[in-house]
This record gives C-alpha cells, structure tokens and sequence, in this order.
C-alpha cells in the first residue's frame, strides 16, 4: 500500500497542469484548517475532513504537514502577524500627548488576524505550548511598541517604568483581544477611548 506521501506525488503527477499550483493547494489546506479549527476546534478536526473541504486528497495534506500539529503552527505563524505601516516609531509621537501617541499606534500597527484565527489563537492556546508562544510573542511586540510611544511621548521621565509597563500592557491587551470581546459579548471596546483614560491615570 502506497504511503500518504506518495500518494500525494502520483496524484501531483496525473494532475499537472490540470489543477492549481501547489502553493494554491497548500493556501486552500490552511484556509480549510482555519474554518474548522475555528468551528469545531483542533481536536475535533480530522485530517480528512480538512483534505475534504480543501478540495485535495489527504496525501496532499501529509505532503505539506506531516502532522496535523503542523498545520496548526503554520496557521498560526503564518496568519497572526502585528504588522506596523512603513512609518518610523518616531514619526508621530508628539511629547505631551500620550493618548494621540497610543491612538495613533492602533491605527497604524494592526494584528493582522481573522476572527476565526483569534479564536483559534485563544482556544487552543491552553493545550498547545506553539499557540500559547505565539500568542505571548505576540503580546510582548505590542506592549514593547506601546510603552515606546509612551516613553516619547512623555519625554524627561513623567510616569515610572513601572506605570508605563503597566499602562503599555493595558493597551496591548485591548488591541490584542477587543475582537474576541466583541465577538462572545457584542460590546467594542474603542482603542481610543481607553487611550484616553491611560493618559489621564499617566498624567
């Protein structure tokens, strides 16, 4: 009997040219894992079902990720990115204005994750050390890039590091999870609003 793998190379091979591109086909396995894990959950999704819904055959699946922890991790490492616009960290800190400064590091550093991967990213982050890695990875970036908007913006030391430490994380924390409170309780929460309050408590 034929292993996963090279099933999924004599499929390759009878299909060339017939069907999309392999990189189509391992965007199409990662766009099926993504609905289902963030449907049912990881443990809930066999590979079949993913290979099913991707339109490939499960061969193609192993092919790719030789283990279905592996597809998890690429979608994780692949599609939670906090991504800053080609504007300098300096560019915009005005000194005084902590609330414009935070305000304006929302708009421009968004976490470049679906719904469906925030959910994925905090459900299985209590049972896969990759997820919850990533997610603390990730968390770290943003207090990192708040506190130094803080730190410009409040130059000649108003606000000790352990304020401004607490007040950036604050504010990651809003960026990183406002869309999952949206989405279990229908409340938003305005990044800029609690900019607002942040510098206040700061001042």
């Amino acid at each position: 009997m034929d292993s996963p793998l090279q099933t999924a190379k004599a499929w390759s091979r009878s299909r060339r040219g017939k069907q999309p591109s392999d990189g189509d086909a391992r965007t199409r396995i990662l766009d099926a894992a993504e609905e289902l894990f963030a449907g049912g959950g990881y443990e809930a999704t066999p590979t079949a079902r993913i290979a099913e819904l991707a339109g490939v055959p499960k061969g193609l699946v192993f092919h790719y990720f030789p283990r279905k922890i592996d597809v998890l991790i690429s979608l994780v490492d692949e599609r939670t990115v906090v991504v800053e616009e080609e504007v300098g960290e300096e560019a915009e800190a005005v000194p005084g204005d902590a609330a414009g400064a935070l305000s304006r590091l929302a708009r421009r550093l968004p976490l470049r994750a679906s719904p469906a991967m925030r959910r994925i990213l905090f459900r299985e982050a209590d049972t896969h050390l990759s997820v919850r890695e990533r997610l603390s990875r990730l968390n770290a970036e943003i207090i990192r890039r708040a506190r130094f908007a803080l730190e410009l913006a409040l130059p000649g030391g108003r606000g000790d590091a352990a304020r401004l430490e607490a007040a950036a994380a604050t504010f990651a924390a809003v960026l990183l999870y406002q869309e999952s409170i949206c989405l279990l309780t229908g409340h938003h929460i305005d990044p800029d609003a609690v900019a607002e309050l942040i510098a206040h408590a700061l001042h």
